[in-house]
């Protein structure tokens, strides 16, 4: 189980970096001078906290797999985790709209590719939560 929470402790890392890309990659400057001061403050405080959250939880990840498969807490931090993106996997199929990636080659792949990551998250914690009995 270790080294699961080690590749996705490197692959959430990355996907913390990526984000410093979003603002040119989605056109922010022309795309959110439409709104208004604080939404537009908002869009880029939030990504830069959900990047952030993401990179800590990597770097949990990353460095203390033992102790979050071998511990209650890191049990608990498991179960936590397992609601986390169990709840993210949901908003990708039911909050997202499919208009954004089908028809699109690099949107469905992207699209089919985090679904996948998603799961995998989602299984890897909920399982370490339950694993040797560490629901109790």
């Amino acid at each position: 189980m270790e080294i699961h929470f080690k590749i996705i402790g490197a692959i959430l890392i990355v996907l913390a970096l990526v984000h410093t890309i979003f603002p040119k990659y989605f056109h922010w400057e022309e795309e959110l001078k439409p709104l208004s001061l604080i939404n537009r403050q908002m869009m880029k405080v939030h990504t830069f906290f959900i990047a952030l959250v993401i990179l800590l939880i990597g770097l949990l990840c990353f460095t203390s797999a033992n102790e979050l498969t071998n511990t209650a807490l890191g049990k608990r931090i498991s179960l936590g985790l397992g609601i986390f993106w169990t709840i993210r996997l949901f908003f990708q199929f039911f909050v997202y709209s499919p208009k954004l990636w089908r028809g699109k080659v690099f949107e469905t792949i992207v699209h089919i590719l985090f679904s996948l990551f998603w799961i995998y998250l989602s299984i890897v914690f909920w399982g370490n939560f339950f694993e040797n009995e560490g629901a109790k």
